[in-house]
């Protein structure tokens, strides 16, 4: 039951506060020496409702709003210490972008939050243009935001990161749906619905 509270603005971005009674249980799993699982504990049935494969700004919202739903969330991603990357051109926001930010930040998306702890920066881009062309863009230091990213994915109830690369996806021919994802190590991982945000930088490509 989600549980609206008064619309609050915080630097640049119209944010609603979202509540919800969700228990936190943060853990961390070791293999040998290398840490393979962060933030929440992994079923005890090893069956994710929701797995999200790839750890940049389209991975870190698909994962959180699976997790603030109440779904049971794998985040996958090759290096943890990659979630929150920025590029070279460390800005949130923009002409175009600064409407999107806005919509998922309506939504309780974590890109606005991050952003205000994370930023250097704010303003409104073409101010003396007419409303229509404002833009909201700011500008935030890459290691804080990498940093707040990662804190905020790991302490969301329900969301569970995993270090490692997905290889194939497990199909079930008899129903015609995803069974599950398998990992770089062969391990199968079960789930009923994988989200794909690998992005574009390795020139990846679906068929």
């Amino acid at each position: 039951m989600l549980r609206l509270r008064s619309q609050q603005r915080t630097s640049n971005f119209l944010r609603i506060n979202i509540t919800r009674n969700i228990p936190t249980s943060r853990t961390s799993l070791f293999l040998g020496s290398r840490l393979i699982h962060y933030g929440a504990s992994p079923p005890e049935d090893g069956v994710y409702d929701v797995v999200v494969v790839g750890g940049g700004h389209a991975g870190c919202e698909a994962a959180a709003a699976a997790a603030r739903g109440g779904a049971r969330t794998l985040l996958v991603t090759h290096k943890f210490e990659t979630i929150g990357e920025m590029s070279c051109n460390p800005s949130i926001g923009g002409i175009g972008k600064g409407v999107l930010v806005r919509e998922i930040d309506a939504m309780d998306g974590v890109m606005g939050r991050v952003t205000d702890k994370s930023g250097i920066q704010f303003r409104i881009l073409n101010r003396s243009k007419g409303p229509a062309v404002h833009g909201p863009r700011a500008q935030a230091d890459r290691e804080l935001y990498r940093k707040n990213m990662q804190e905020t994915m790991t302490s969301m109830p329900n969301l569970t990161v995993r270090g490692s690369s997905v290889e194939d996806l497990q199909i079930d021919y008899n129903l015609n749906c995803v069974a599950g994802v398998v990992l770089g190590g062969g391990e199968i991982v079960p789930t009923s619905h994988v989200i794909i945000t690998t992005g574009t930088f390795l020139r990846g490509m679906l068929h």
